[in-house]
């Protein structure tokens, strides 16, 4: 299972990226699940709801299961490791956050945002921008055209583009 580090300062276009990749690789034939670090506390239950009663009854995992598909919520954090064990097994998981992990990493970037580039960066792969970065020691591929870095991607990462797990 690879994985990628999708990363760049807040309102840069990471989630935006993200949801434009997935369509992009599945359709090559790849398997792909994600993870989400916030840096803010988001409340993963409905108050009131019979798991979330269970949460506060003290229960240390709830999961809650339909016709549809499942949710796990946990009160305990756990690092990206135990984090990416949970999955089932695909061909890439695409990780927002993330950024000190020592992973293959994708950068999203905007000079407009006023912040810092994302390198210097031993583990940076490329910078996806909506502009020219001349001072990039990596390629600098267009925010805007999700299927032109799903397939930089696909290269620089070695994924067989027909495994569908």
């Amino acid at each position: 299972m690879e994985v990628l580090c999708v990363s760049g300062w807040s309102g840069s276009g990471k989630t935006t990226l993200i949801a434009g990749l997935i369509p992009c690789l599945t359709a090559q034939g790849l398997s792909v699940s994600s993870v989400k670090h916030a840096h803010h506390n988001v409340t993963l239950d409905k108050p009131g709801k019979d798991s979330f009663v269970h949460a506060q009854a003290g229960a240390r995992e709830v999961i809650l299961t339909t016709e549809a598909g499942f949710a796990l919520f946990s009160r305990t954090p756990a690092p990206l490791e135990a984090l990416l064990a949970r999955l089932n097994p695909v061909d890439l998981v695409l990780i927002e956050g993330f950024k000190a992990e020592p992973l293959p990493r994708l950068a999203v970037y905007r000079p407009a945002l006023g912040k810092p580039a994302p390198w210097p960066d031993a583990h940076l792969l490329a910078v996806a921008s909506d502009a020219a970065l001349p001072d990039s020691p990596v390629p600098v591929l267009p925010l805007d055209k999700p299927a032109l870095i799903a397939d930089f991607l696909i290269g620089a990462l070695g994924l067989n583009r027909t495994s569908q797990r």
